[in-house]
């Protein structure tokens, strides 16, 4: 048996004969390898890509620059990666079968399983994944050509507000609407308006998604129709519900890593959420913050879970790192539904 920390930079020092008192099943040269550091971190694999510090991916590492704007970021719509790595253009084929997990969607849209663009597109993915167990639960209708969706608490998805435009494969020929609502969201964004008229481009200046077809646009009324319009709201969402019903009620409630264990401030909306009777899917950074959740919800609501907690085949494939919990934890993580 070889060494289970062959490979990480150091020499092994003999055979691999000191067998891991925990698990039994991997074996280690010495005691040095036995405990040795995690080699690979967010940090280090962003660099070796030639992205780390750069464009959307600059909040998903731990020293990420904070006080970048968001004026700044919202402007740079690019992967900031080859073609070959990234969803650029649209899809070569409709997509004709549900998407099960990331190899599914790497085959379909021809990029390779091992792109770094999961960390980013698990996003809209959850968004898909949220909508494909509304359907399969006959929550909200299964063929729509207009498709309401409001988004609770988004953060970091505001410095990465692009990626959403995958939703246009994902959903062919539907207006998606969705509402961002947030305490997290500027005051001065409050009531913006972005427009997702393309996919993120790609660093090749030959490549066909710079033919200037779409563009990635903002502004305070929506004067283009785009497939994607994302519209920003500041506030806790109970707050300004009525305000956002005005023009038309949501289809589904989306609420990604929402930690409703953790924050009383999110009582209020899901007594909302049991008045008014819209299907609403959340997500957490692990199985037992996700069945906490739910406890939570069932006490308010008085009711069982529509969908149970279930993993998300679309969570970010790779750990949160200093997390307060002592649990492996992953963005979007696991889901369940009333």
């Amino acid at each position: 048996m070889e060494c289970a920390a062959k490979g990480n930079g150091r020499r092994c020092s003999g055979t691999a004969n000191r067998r891991c008192d925990s698990c039994g099943a991997v074996s280690y040269c010495s005691v040095s390898h036995q405990v040795c550091e995690k080699v690979e971190t967010r940090c280090s694999l962003l660099d070796k890509l030639g992205i780390h510090h750069v464009g959307m991916w600059i909040h998903e590492c731990s020293c990420g620059d904070a006080s970048a704007l968001l004026d700044h970021l919202r402007s740079d719509k690019g992967w900031s990666l080859s073609s070959r790595l990234c969803p650029c253009t649209g899809p070569l084929s409709i997509l004709k079968k549900q998407l099960n997990s990331w190899s599914d969607y790497c085959e379909w849209r021809g990029i390779p399983l091992d792109s770094p663009v999961a960390l980013l597109l698990h996003w809209p993915l959850t968004i898909y994944q949220a909508i494909q167990l509304a359907f399969s639960k006959d929550l909200i209708p299964a063929t729509t050509d207009e498709l309401c969706i409001h988004y609770l608490g988004p953060e970091r998805e505001l410095y990465q507000l692009s990626v959403f435009g995958e939703l246009r494969a994902l959903f062919p020929e539907v207006q998606v609407h969705i509402d961002f609502v947030g305490p997290e969201i500027p005051h001065d964004r409050d009531g913006e308006t972005i427009n997702l008229c393309s996919y993120p481009h790609c660093i090749e200046a030959s490549c066909c998604c710079k033919s200037g077809k779409g563009e990635f646009t903002s502004r305070t009324t929506s004067e283009i129709s785009s497939a994607i319009t994302i519209r920003l709201h500041s506030g806790y969402y109970h707050d300004r519900y009525v305000e956002l019903t005005k023009e038309f009620l949501p289809d589904i409630i989306i609420a990604p890593n929402a930690g409703i264990a953790a924050y009383k401030s999110w009582l209020a909306t899901i007594e909302l959420i049991r008045e008014i009777e819209i299907p609403a899917i959340f997500s957490d950074y692990c199985e037992e913050a996700c069945h906490l959740a739910a406890n939570c919800v069932s006490s308010v609501t008085g009711s069982p879970s529509t969908i149970t907690v279930q993993l998300n085949p679309f969570r970010q494939p790779l750990a949160v790192e200093d997390t307060v919990l002592l649990l492996p934890c992953y963005s979007n993580c696991f889901l369940f539904g009333i």
